[in-house]
């Protein structure tokens, strides 16, 4: 099980490894990079998270998937609006893109199972998605980010995201 989450973690963390022209790593993005791969991953979050409630009958899974929507849709406005009175766009990037791919293929994958295979592999994937981007949160993208409000956003943001992973992990045990 562990070994699973491990890989799982890895899996998307090489995500996060595939740079193209305009940056070579997470830590090369610029604030308006970084803002744009933050939103995405909210949003494939959001998207894990009806997936899960329209397979799963198991009520500690809606429970999770319904705070995954609340927490990341709230984060979402409050960014949305951080860049709307700063007169910004986020910009798209490789990262934003390589997660947008493998969360389609996840997507599919995980919409083949159902019962506790299914509930199984969404608190893994919960587990794993969210140790990964709260280390490219924590490690690459506050350290860079330069605008202040956008890095209290992050921080804030971070803490949320953290109590998700725990969350995940109390989950993933409860469903061994």
């Amino acid at each position: 099980m562990r070994i699973r989450v491990m890989l799982a973690a890895v899996g998307v963390a090489a995500m996060f490894g595939n740079g193209a022209a305009q940056a070579e790593s997470p830590a090369d993005l610029n604030d308006l990079q970084i803002a744009h791969v933050a939103y995405i991953a909210d949003n494939i979050d959001i998207r894990y998270a009806h997936l899960a409630l329209a397979i799963s009958s198991n009520p500690a899974i809606h429970e999770f998937a319904n705070t995954m929507i609340r927490d990341h849709t709230a984060v979402n406005e409050q960014a949305l609006a951080l860049l709307s009175k700063l007169k910004a766009e986020p910009q798209d990037n490789f990262l934003s893109q390589d997660l947008l791919k493998g969360a389609d293929k996840l997507v599919d994958e995980m919409s083949q199972l159902r019962g506790a295979a299914f509930d199984k592999r969404y608190a893994e994937n919960e587990l794993a998605y969210h140790k990964a981007v709260n280390g490219l949160v924590a490690n690459s993208f506050i350290p860079n980010i330069e605008n202040a409000e956008v890095k209290a956003l992050f921080k804030s943001g971070l803490k949320i995201f953290q109590a998700h992973e725990r969350h995940a992990q109390m989950m993933v045990k409860k469903l061994k």
